[in-house]
């Protein structure tokens, strides 16, 4: 079982950039697929980025392509996702997800068993 922490998030002007964080417990974190997610108001909670354990792939929603980038640093057990050149749509509770040793990466909420609480990104225009 594993425990997630979002941080990072806050209030930036468009065009800016903000780095999310999602921390997690637990001694076996590189053996788990993170998936980010985000949720804006009256909106349903859709797929941004996710990361492999295992064999390096990652995807990207096609409209963040080149301008958000995930990474993960096993060692500090933690998932990264950069934000540049940020939109106002891209207002939304951030939220980061795991599972363990999935056989393909996932981009769909089902696949993720573990959730943080989310972090609120606000991007003024």
């Amino acid at each position: 079982q594993v425990q997630l922490v979002e941080s990072g998030g806050g209030l930036v002007q468009a065009g800016g950039s903000l780095r999310l964080s999602c921390a997690a417990s637990g001694r076996t974190f590189s053996r788990y697929a993170v998936g980010w997610f985000r949720q804006a108001p009256g909106q349903e909670r859709e797929f941004v980025a996710a990361i492999s354990w295992n064999d390096g792939r990652i995807y990207y929603k096609d409209s963040v392509k080149g301008r958000f980038t995930i990474s993960r640093d096993n060692a500090k057990n933690t998932v990264y996702l950069q934000l540049d050149s940020l939109k106002s749509e891209a207002t939304a509770v951030y939220y980061c997800a795991a599972e363990d040793s999935p056989l393909n990466l996932a981009t769909t909420e089902g696949a993720y068993s573990y959730w943080g609480q989310g972090t609120q990104v606000t991007v003024s225009s």
